[in-house]
C-alpha cells in the first residue's frame, strides 16, 4: 500500500467548511509575505519564516510551535516533506538551488540546480522519488528523478517562454502529482489549472480561462490539492477564496465574501493543506496568518479518511 506524506481526505459532495476560521498563528511568529505550507500525515504543520530564515514546525497537533530549523536560505517559496521527515525547500533565489534538510543526521544537501534567480513557487515529490519544481519566472516546471546520482533535471511542463497554448505557461505557482503521475499546475497568470497527463508536454485547462466548462473565473490561481477523489481544491488568490471543484460542480467553499481581515475572509490567500480530519488550513498572506478552517462531519452523512 502507498503511503503518503501528506493527507488527502475522502469528501461527500456536500462537505462544507466551518466559513469562520481560527488563527493559528500570526505575523509574530511567521513573519510577512508568507508562502509555504505543509501539514504531514501525523499532523505536523510546517511553513517558513522567511526574515528570521527558519523552517517552523509544529509537531503532531501541536497548538505551540516545537521546533525550528535554521536555514541559509534566502525569500524561500516553498517547501515539501517526505515520509522519512525530510524536508524540500526552495533556495533558487540567490543561491540558485532546491536544498533538503535530512532529518536522520540533521544536514543541509542540495537535490537540485535552478537557474537564479528563479525561485521554485511550488514543490513536490511524487510516489516514484521524483521532485518537481515550479519555475514561476521562467515560465517552466522541472523535474529530476532523486534516485539518479547525476544532477540532471527535464522538462515536466512549460516551454521557458510565457504564453497561453496548451504547451505554454505563464508564471506557474502551486503544483501536484498524483498517483499516476498527472502533474497539475496553477497557471498563475493565465488564470487557469492545466492537467499535463503523464508523460505529455500538452496540458488541458480543467478550470478556468479557456476551460470547456468555464462557469467560474479564477483571478491568479496559486495553488492546488487534490483531495482522494480527486477533487481540485484551488487558492483563488485575486478573488481571496477557496474554490472546490468536482466532477459535476464547482463552488466557493472559503472566502466567498470580499477579502479582508475578519475571521470569514481572506486576504491574498497562496497556500493551503489539510489535516488527517478535512480541516483546511491556508497561508493568508495579506494578513501575516495561517487561518483553520474546520471541516463540518454534519455536512456529510459519512466522513472517511483514507489510509
Amino acid at each position: 500500500m502507498i503511503t503518503l506524506s501528506f493527507n488527502q481526505p475522502k469528501f461527500c459532495p456536500t462537505a462544507a467548511w466551518d466559513p469562520f476560521g481560527i488563527t493559528f498563528t500570526n505575523q509574530t511568529t511567521v513573519g510577512e509575505d508568507l508562502y509555504a505550507l505543509f501539514i504531514n500525515a501525523n499532523n505536523t504543520i510546517y511553513t517558513v519564516n522567511r526574515k528570521t530564515k527558519q523552517i517552523l514546525m509544529w509537531i503532531n497537533n501541536s497548538i505551540n510551535l516545537n521546533k525550528t530549523i535554521s536555514v541559509d536560505f534566502y525569500d524561500s517559496k516553498s517547501i515539501f516533506i517526505t515520509n522519512n521527515g525530510d524536508i524540500y525547500y526552495d533556495d533558487g533565489f540567490y543561491h540558485g538551488e532546491v536544498g533538503k534538510w535530512i532529518s536522520t543526521t540533521n544536514t543541509f544537501v542540495t537535490v537540485m540546480d535552478v537557474i537564479s534567480p528563479a525561485a521554485c513557487y511550488g514543490l513536490f515529490v511524487d510516489i516514484n522519488n521524483t521532485l518537481y519544481c515550479s519555475l514561476s519566472w521562467i515560465h517552466i516546471i522541472v523535474k529530476r528523478w532523486l534516485n539518479d546520482s547525476e544532477m540532471i533535471s527535464t522538462t515536466a511542463a512549460g516551454t521557458g517562454i510565457r504564453g497561453t497554448a496548451s504547451n505554454e505557461l505563464d508564471s506557474p505557482w502551486g503544483i501536484f502529482v498524483d498517483l499516476n503521475f498527472d502533474l497539475y499546475v496553477a497557471d498563475y497568470e493565465n488564470h487557469r489549472i492545466q492537467l499535463f497527463k503523464s508523460g505529455e508536454l500538452n496540458g488541458t485547462t480543467i478550470v478556468g480561462q479557456g476551460s470547456s466548462n468555464n462557469i467560474i473565473s479564477l483571478r491568479y490561481p496559486c495553488g492546488i490539492v487534490l483531495d482522494a477523489d480527486k477533487y481540485l481544491f484551488i487558492v483563488d488568490r485575486f478573488n481571496h477564496r477557496i474554490i472546490r471543484s468536482g466532477s459535476n460542480e464547482i463552488r466557493c467553499i472559503i472566502g466567498c465574501d470580499e477579502g479582508g481581515s475578519q475571521s470569514h475572509q481572506l486576504l491574498f490567500p497562496t497556500a493551503l493543506s489539510f489535516d488527517s480530519y478535512g480541516n483546511i488550513f491556508i497561508i493568508d498572506d495579506g494578513n501575516d496568518r495561517i487561518q483553520k478552517f474546520d471541516f463540518l462531519p454534519n455536512s456529510c452523512g459519512k466522513f472517511k479518511i483514507t489510509e
